[in-house]
């Protein structure tokens, strides 16, 4: 027996969305509350974000001091981590 495709309105999709893009909320989880799927959730969090994007109000000083930051430790932290993958590669194959 094939389902019905269900229909929602323009408002409950972007209040949906709104739940995610406002409130740092995952989409698994919203989806999960609202009862549809990740997937299509997805696509509307994808499209609010299209027609919101000059919404934002720019970042202040210290915010893209803050934003500089993280962009580095998180730079650094990739370095690491492939530097210990290669290193236990290494080893792992010197103990056969």
């Amino acid at each position: 027996m094939a389902r019905k495709k269900a229909t929602f309105t323009p408002e409950f999709r972007e209040e949906a969305a709104r739940l995610v893009v406002e409130n740092d909320r995952r989409i698994a989880d919203v989806a999960r509350e609202i009862g549809v799927g990740e997937t299509t959730l997805g696509n509307w969090v994808k499209k609010y974000r299209e027609d919101h994007v000059g919404d934002e109000p720019p970042l202040g000083l210290s915010e893209r001091a803050e934003l500089a930051e993280l962009r580095r430790r998180t730079r650094d932290q990739e370095m690491e981590l492939a530097f210990l993958k290669k290193a236990a590669a290494y080893f792992a194959k010197e103990q056969r």
